[in-house]
């Protein structure tokens, strides 16, 4: 008798373990549209273009998650969101997913309650000053004025590089990108740090764009990627699996150019991989043409990256470790088997 309500209370929990896991989906589904935090205008990863319509690297991550569940990019609501302002939002429930350059940091994840899905873009922490100063190197940035902005990981990283250089510094911390741009030109700061990839879209906002420079040096690890919040397995899964998608249609040649030839492919990875054997998308809550809704939506990996911040736009950030493993970089995704 114990044995079998033993095994009636496992299967209790299994189940009730199953119905929390796909919360999230069926919540987006019976809403009928995601609901995605960004940030407040970032060109090249998340901003409004001229008519509203959000556009970017990050906001390419939401598109074909809509894509994946609605098979709709457009069926997405863009939440704005400063840097303080984003994980309170998406643990109280305000937004389903966080696509909004974001580093994957333990205590983010241990305190906060969240989950980083994946890495869609390998960053590091640098520093823009004006070509004028003639600096080459931030080994050369003693006593400066140094923004930044509150609630990210660049405060704590700017004290420890400059402590562990023997440099001294005057750190003034602001609450926005745009506060941060003010105030350097308007020469409260004579040093502006972020991310890399941040500092090259902020340059663009600047009056004249040509007279700073972004210097060579990289002193953090910034792995960025979509959060989620913890508790939702099939959510996790989804949204991880939907840059994993990207990533392996790239390395596949599927593109947008090549999505027809490649639901007529003979190739086995193409064939799972655009969903024509084997019930990977069923597996994840949505249709097993999941990868094909993606591709058609916003590109592959490739595709997205060249458009929004890469040389085919007017970020010109170079691919660096960001190209694929297999082209000398190091972006990687497990195989759909």
């Amino acid at each position: 008798m114990k044995t079998i309500l033993a095994l009636l209370a496992g299967a209790t929990l299994a189940l009730a373990a199953t119905a929390a896991s796909a919360q999230t989906l069926k919540t987006v589904k019976d809403r009928g549209e995601l609901v995605c935090g960004v940030s407040k205008g970032l060109p090249g990863f998340s901003a409004p273009d001229a008519s509203g319509k959000w556009t970017g690297f990050d906001v390419d991550v939401c598109r074909g998650l809509a894509a994946a569940i609605f098979n709709d990019p457009s069926k997405v609501k863009f939440v704005p969101l400063s840097a303080d302002e984003r994980f309170p939002a998406l643990s109280k429930g305000e937004i389903d997913v966080l696509s909004r350059n974001s580093t994957w940091t333990l205590e983010r994840e241990a305190k906060l309650g969240l989950l980083f899905t994946a890495i869609n873009y390998y960053d590091g922490q640098g520093f823009l000053v004006r070509d004028a100063r003639k600096v080459t190197s931030a080994l050369e940035l003693d006593k400066s004025k140094v923004c930044v902005q509150a609630g990210t990981t660049a405060e704590d990283n700017t004290k420890d590089y400059f402590a562990a250089n023997g440099m001294t510094l005057e750190l003034v911390t602001l609450p926005t990108s745009t506060d941060l741009v003010k105030a350097y030109e308007e020469g409260k700061c004579d040093t502006l740090t972020t991310d890399v990839s941040q500092l090259y879209a902020l340059r663009l906002t600047m009056a004249k764009p040509g007279d700073h420079i972004v210097l060579p040096d990289v002193i953090s690890k910034e792995p960025l990627g979509p959060v989620v919040r913890q508790g939702d397995d099939q959510w996790f899964n989804l949204v991880k699996w939907t840059i994993f998608a990207q990533i392996n249609a790239e390395e596949l040649g599927v593109s947008t150019a090549t999505i027809d030839a490649a639901l007529a492919s003979k190739k086995p990875e193409v064939i799972r991989l655009v969903g024509n054997d084997g019930k990977f998308g069923e597996q994840l809550g949505v249709s097993n043409d999941f990868v094909v809704r993606i591709v058609k939506a916003v590109g592959n990996y490739g595709e997205s990256f060249e458009r929004n911040v890469g040389a085919a736009s007017k970020l010109g950030i170079p691919r660096g470790i960001n190209q694929l493993w297999s082209m000398g970089g190091i972006q990687y995704a497990p195989p759909v088997r």
